[in-house]
């Protein structure tokens, strides 16, 4: 079964870093690529990053370019997403993603929190 896991989040101070972990398992991991999202309250579902199934290329959203970074391990099936300098508006829940052609996979989400 094509199972996601999050972990990494918490409450952070602005100007934090954190790194997020997505752990993969039940398909061909190195296969895909693999993308994270993320969703504040009352705000729109946003890409964050994006990389390919083996991590040659990568893409980020504006609003995270250049504090973020997006990494994979082939080898033990996991995607990273450093996030340096947090501001308050980057809290939201982060989701890890895998688009399996047939459907979109969703992990359980973890929340990040920026305040002081």
């Amino acid at each position: 079964q094509v199972q996601l896991v999050e972990s990494g989040g918490g409450l952070v101070q602005p100007g934090g870093s954190l790194r997020l972990s997505c752990a993969a398992s039940g398909f061909t991991f190195s296969n895909y690529a693999m993308s994270w999202y993320r969703q504040a309250p009352g705000k729109e579902r946003e890409l964050v990053a994006a990389i390919t199934s083996a991590g040659g290329s990568t893409n980020y959203a504006d609003s995270v370019k250049g504090r973020f970074t997006i990494s994979r391990d082939n080898a033990k099936s996991m995607v990273y997403l450093q996030m340096n300098s947090l501001k308050p508006d980057d809290t939201a829940v982060y989701y890890c993603t895998a688009d399996l052609g047939l459907k979109r996979y969703w992990g359980q989400g973890t929340q990040v929190t920026v305040s002081s």
